[in-house]
C-alpha cells in the first residue's frame, strides 16, 4: 500500500510540475496580434475601384434618364456656354466649386471623365441616376450621402451647363 501511495504522490507531483512554469507577462498599452493570410484568400480590387468615384473615368456610361445621345461640336459655342455659366452660378454654385471638391464634385474636367449624356442625365434626374446608375451611387457614397438636388432644369438649360463645363479645364 505504501508503494501505491508513493506512486500516486509521484504521479500527482509530476502532473503539477508539468502544468506550471509558464508566466504570461502583461504588456503595456494596446496591441493586436495578426496572422498572415494566404495569397488565395486575398482579393485584389480592380484599379478603377481603388480610385474615388469623382476621379474615375467612365466615358462609355451614358447614365439613366431622358438623354441618350448628344453631339458636341468641335468648337465651343461661346453664347451657349455663357448661358450655361449663368445657370451654373444661379443653380449649382451652392454645392459645386470650380477647381475643388465641395459638397459635390468639382465640375472642371468632368467631360474628360464622363460622357456628356451622363452629365446631362445627372443634372436632369439626379434621383433616378442615384437609384439606377452604379457610378452615381458611388458618388453619393463618396460625398457622404449628400444627394444632388433636382433643380428642375430644362434640357436646354442642362445642355448649356454642359457647354459651360467644356470651357473649364
Amino acid at each position: 500500500m505504501k508503494v501505491a501511495f508513493r506512486s500516486l504522490i509521484l504521479v500527482f507531483s509530476l502532473a503539477i510540475m508539468s502544468c506550471g512554469g509558464k508566466e504570461e507577462k502583461k504588456k503595456e498599452g494596446f496591441s493586436v496580434e495578426r496572422s498572415k493570410t494566404s495569397e488565395k484568400a486575398v482579393e485584389i480590387a480592380p484599379a478603377s475601384d481603388l480610385a474615388p468615384a469623382s476621379e474615375r473615368v467612365e466615358l462609355s456610361n451614358k447614365g439613366v434618364g431622358p438623354v441618350t445621345a448628344i453631339t458636341l461640336d468641335a468648337e465651343i459655342d461661346q453664347d451657349l456656354a455663357k448661358k450655361g455659366e449663368e445657370v451654373y452660378n444661379q443653380m449649382c454654385l451652392a454645392c459645386h466649386r470650380v477647381g475643388k471638391k465641395f459638397i459635390g464634385p468639382a465640375p472642371n474636367g468632368i467631360l474628360d471623365r464622363r460622357s456628356p449624356e451622363w452629365v446631362m442625365n445627372m443634372i436632369l434626374d439626379p434621383e433616378g441616376m442615384v437609384k439606377n446608375d452604379p457610378l452615381a451611387k458611388d458618388l453619393l457614397q463618396e460625398f457622404n450621402g449628400a444627394p444632388m438636388a433636382n433643380q428642375g432644369l430644362t434640357q436646354e438649360q442642362a445642355r448649356s451647363v454642359v457647354e459651360f463645363f467644356r470651357t473649364l479645364k
